[in-house]
């Protein structure tokens, strides 16, 4: 599944765009494993194509894991880790449990990375790695990720009940979470284009179809014609595990499409639409101005990738390079 042709020439520029980027503060840099695993991008991509022929939905998967792992204690695989007698898994928090997804690959990627490479790439470096991949394979952008991440001790389920912003909140509780990890609404309106694939279950968005905020109605942003539509996935007694597109019109594609969604009151997520129909926001702007340049929306969205991946890594001597992602070395 590589990139559209049309996206080629852009795809080469972001690259050299992100080795051109300033290292980061926690020392993470592209050239990290060039002595160490210089095969590692192309191992963890080849396993992504692999996992894409049989899901559709795996590239969303993978991006999603990376973002519920960076804004938990930053990005050091915390997600990944199993219930142990020391550990409380963040997999089983409100925002996790039987949502994300992906771990199956995540395992996949790490043993053909340990194969090539044992002992050198941590997990953490992988997630980022991987959500690299999941973008540029499904037509998006390419850049060079900034690697050098080490991998955690502990998990923080807790910190994923409260951290972790939710479909439900408003734009102001999300901003302030975007806020406490460092990232900005530049940043909030540009990762939230990662919504252009993937899919979400109707527990996540049925309160908007029936009794929105115990009006007895509707959300009276939801497209009329696309609220009939959504009510059919999701009936109002439904299971609440069927699923619906996250961007209805190119599903599987990542493009700027999920902006003009949120112009035509499209967004699936109260969190989606928030971003146009909040009156007066600025991120109204910015939805308008990447619903009309996918180019400014692809700049801003690898910039935000980077500035999320930089969350508080663990580097140096912090932390581990654990050899099976699930669990801590020796336990």
């Amino acid at each position: 599944m590589s990139p559209p042709p049309s996206t080629s020439f852009f795809s080469v520029t972001i690259v050299l765009l992100g080795m051109m980027l300033p290292q980061s503060k926690a020392q993470l840099n592209t050239t990290f494993y060039a002595n160490t695993c210089p095969n590692v991008s192309s191992i963890v991509s080849n396993v992504v194509q692999q996992a894409f022929q049989s899901d559709s939905r795996i590239g969303a998967s993978l991006i999603r894991l990376h973002f519920h792992d960076c804004f938990v204690n930053g990005c050091d695989a915390s997600i990944l880790l199993d219930n142990s007698s020391s550990i409380l898994s963040e997999k089983f928090a409100a925002p996790n449990v039987n949502s994300t997804r992906g771990f199956g690959v995540v395992d996949n990627i790490k043993t053909a990375v340990e194969n090539s490479c044992p002992g050198v790439v941590s997990c953490a470096d992988i997630l980022a790695l991987a959500a690299e991949s999941s973008v540029s394979q499904s037509g998006g952008p390419s850049w060079s990720v900034l690697l050098g991440r080490r991998d955690s001790l502990t998990a923080n389920q807790a910190g994923a009940n409260t951290s972790i912003p939710s479909p439900f909140e408003g734009l102001n509780n999300i901003t302030a979470k975007f806020s406490a990890v460092g990232l900005n609404t530049n940043d909030l309106v540009a990762l939230s284009g990662a919504h252009t694939f993937g899919r979400a279950q109707c527990r996540t968005f049925s309160n908007r179809l029936y009794n929105f905020s115990n009006t007895g109605n509707p959300d009276s942003t939801l497209n009329t014609t696309y609220l009939t539509t959504l009510q059919q996935i999701c009936p109002q007694n439904g299971s609440g595990t069927a699923l619906a597109n996250l961007d209805p019109t190119t599903s599987d594609a990542f493009d700027n499409n999920y902006f003009t969604n949120l112009q035509n009151n499209q967004g699936l997520l109260q969190s989606d639409q928030e971003l146009f129909s909040t009156s007066g926001s600025a991120t109204i702007t910015l939805v308008n101005n990447f619903s009309s340049n996918q180019t400014a929306f692809f700049q801003s969205f690898v910039q935000s990738m980077i500035n999320m991946g930089n969350i508080s890594p663990l580097t140096g001597s912090s932390g581990e390079i654990r050899s099976d992602c699930k669990k801590v070395n020796g336990s």
